[in-house]
């Protein structure tokens, strides 16, 4: 068993950060994706990230937002609603050198009716069992860019609606990830 200090960490996969461990408070709902999971995702977005704008909706740890600008993005936004994770990121922000990350202690809901940033990625990894993907699936168009992506992460697997195209999914214990691409066509 890991110690809880052990626990508290992600590392950082690939890019100029490779390796570096992250740490993270105990906070209600805080569950760090499964590093082969997020390694599968790059895998997927193609490994680098050069010039992309990416959303790191709940943000939580960071995991994402930070692996991002560690393979080259161009700027990453990550929203946290809870105080404890919010100040950890600021606190891994400022220990990577994080420049191009803007951190934002807010509500998911709330940012999302309020920007009119757009994004190349959004990645979207709410608490389980509290309904927020189906809130805020219908609000991500708006945010994304021609040709942007969604990342889902769920305790469910995500169907394919009108707009919504799941081009990639997987299953990894518990957690099921997908990449969703959006159409206004229908």
């Amino acid at each position: 068993m890991k110690s809880k200090q052990a626990q508290n960490q992600v590392r950082i996969n690939a890019g100029v950060w490779r390796s570096r461990l992250l740490k993270f408070p105990d906070a209600e709902g805080l569950r760090p994706t499964p590093e082969r999971v997020r390694q599968a995702v790059f895998n997927w977005l193609g490994q680098e990230m050069t010039g992309k704008t990416c959303l790191d909706l709940f943000a939580g740890t960071g995991a994402f937002g930070f692996e991002a600008l560690s393979r080259n993005a161009r700027e990453v936004v990550m929203v946290e609603r809870s105080r404890t994770a919010y100040q950890s990121l600021v606190q891994n922000k400022t220990l990577l050198m994080a420049e191009h990350a803007q951190i934002l202690h807010q509500d998911a809901m709330q940012y999302l009716l309020q920007t009119q940033q757009q994004f190349d990625v959004i990645f979207c990894d709410p608490p389980y069992q509290k309904g927020w993907v189906e809130q805020v699936l219908p609000h991500l168009p708006k945010c994304l860019k021609t040709n942007g992506v969604v990342y889902v992460e769920a305790e469910f697997a995500i169907a394919p609606t009108a707009h919504w195209e799941v081009f990639k999914q997987s299953k990894a214990g518990n957690v099921y990830y997908h990449l969703l691409n959006y159409s206004s066509v229908i």
